[in-house]
């Protein structure tokens, strides 16, 4: 076996456990009673089933931050195709796959150098936005009001490549703005609170290749973090790797696949906006000596201009905002410029928000 380079190699408290258990108790969520609720104009009907629906949402928003929902109506056989799409796009040459790489320019694309705080992850990676071109500030110059624009870059293999990601986007979008109307339900906010915010979405997707890895005991897939945006809609293939932070004891868990189910979990702007009554939960990825593993998340972005902060429904004298505004724009650009450079310190978060 030849020498594994440093970069990659994780300090020894971050090191994965090989012998880990699959989590017992993260929710497995049925969707099936929203889709008998839905009316002509897709609006929720409430029933007993629907509230019913609405407190396991809450109680796993509370007590994981993640769970995996069935029956979600989402096209099996545009999952699929996505799949098969990914698997000929990344077993091309190393050549080919860089003829779209991104770079601080074109900030969609491919990249197979990514960081984790400051340690290489073991993947490649395709990125796309579902608005194109995406609004996004010029500068992270809180000062500066110019707006630049973010297209997508395609490669000329496979030629079905970009039609088979935008449809899929396209179901990922409807399912994940369905999730918040439940998520607002289970805060007491109006089905459709949140939705505003998505006008001019800055959403996209990844497709995340990890290869067979030598040294799966000292090197991560993707280092320990927490997404950044509202929600996280990730379908895997059939090889495990995801691993959760429990938020009961701090263990790390492994979340076994559910065939066709999508996982879950809450961003940080969903932390913000219910002032901490949800928290997005640390996760990472596992990697495999034998087998390589397939996982494409849909990450549900704001707008650019969005002022991210706790919402006035759910604060008062007694709980008071717990974070100032942030610009949503500044906070996305800050962390896209990060990923070209290695830092000193670590990357934006919410908690620089964080009123003491």
């Amino acid at each position: 076996m030849g020498e594994i380079d440093p970069a990659f190699i994780q300090a020894p408290e971050h090191r994965p456990k090989l012998a880990v258990k699959e989590a017992e108790g993260i929710p497995v969520i049925d969707l099936s009673p929203l889709l008998l609720s839905l009316d002509h104009d897709d609006d929720i009907n409430n029933s007993d089933q629907i509230d019913e629906l609405v407190k396991k949402i809450g109680s796993a928003c509370k007590e994981w931050g993640f769970f995996q929902v069935i029956n979600h109506g989402a096209p099996l056989e545009s999952r699929q195709k996505i799949q098969d799409v990914g698997k000929r796009f990344f077993a091309q040459s190393l050549e080919e796959k860089r003829k779209v790489r991104r770079d601080i320019k074109k900030v969609m694309g491919y990249y197979e150098t990514e960081h984790t705080k400051n340690v290489r992850d073991w993947k490649e990676v395709f990125d796309f936005t579902m608005e194109e071109p995406t609004l996004i500030p010029a500068s992270i110059d809180p000062e500066d009001k110019e707006i630049t624009q973010w297209y997508n870059q395609w490669p000329e293999y496979p030629p079905d490549m970009r039609e088979t990601f935008q449809e899929y986007a396209h179901h990922m979008e409807k399912l994940a703005l369905k999730l918040m109307e439940l998520i607002a339900i289970s805060l007491g906010l109006a089905p459709k609170r949140f939705h505003g915010f998505f006008k001019d979405q800055t959403s996209w997707i990844r497709l995340n290749y990890y290869p067979p890895c030598p040294n799966p005991d000292l090197i991560l897939g993707c280092g320990r973090h927490k997404d950044s945006g509202a929600l996280t809609v990730l379908a895997q293939d059939e090889v495990s790797g995801l691993e959760v932070r429990r938020k009961s004891d701090g263990e790390w868990v492994r979340v076994k696949p559910e065939p066709n189910a999508y996982i879950i979990n809450i961003g940080d702007v969903i932390q913000v906006w219910s002032n901490d009554e949800y928290e997005s939960v640390e996760h990472r990825v596992m990697l495999n000596s034998e087998k390589a593993r397939l996982s494409y998340p849909f990450f549900l972005f704001p707008s650019h201009y969005t002022m991210v902060q706790p919402l006035e429904e759910l604060t008062n004298d007694q709980n008071p905002p717990k974070y100032r505004p942030y610009n949503w724009g500044k906070f996305l650009a800050t962390r896209k410029r990060s990923n070209f450079m290695k830092l000193d310190v670590e990357n934006i978060q919410i908690y620089h928000f964080k009123i003491n």
